[in-house]
């Protein structure tokens, strides 16, 4: 699960980095709240990706994915993009405990099958 959820977080780094460049053309924000935010938002994504199998770690990774599509209001273009990166996030948690599993079987049976020492 940590490398699909990762992935996802690394990916929605650099979506964040370019919807900050994005906002700074709205007249309405100032460029040090346009990148103090975006900034914090790429801070929490790289320190998620060492959390996200520790417990809270999902659910800090869900919210950070509501905070994106929230960022819709100012990049609307953001609606969309959140939209998407949930859905990866949703299919990263979901696919990457299947494949946790799916490995912990495997080594299961790996480790009852040695063959005798005779």
């Amino acid at each position: 699960m940590r490398t699909l959820c990762s992935s996802t977080l690394i990916g929605e780094f650099f979506v964040i980095g370019f919807a900050g460049l994005v906002a700074m053309k709205d007249p309405d924000l100032s460029m040090t709240t346009v990148w103090t935010v975006s900034g914090i938002a790429m801070f929490l994504c790289l320190v998620l990706c060492g959390l996200v199998t520790r417990p809270g770690g999902v659910v800090l990774g869900w919210a950070l994915q509501i905070a994106l599509i929230a960022s819709g209001f100012v990049v609307p273009s953001m609606f969309f993009l959140g939209a998407v990166f949930a859905a990866l996030w949703w299919a990263s948690v979901h696919y990457g405990r299947k494949v946790d599993e799916a490995k912990a079987r495997f080594a299961a049976q790996a480790g009852s099958s040695t063959p005798d020492a005779a």
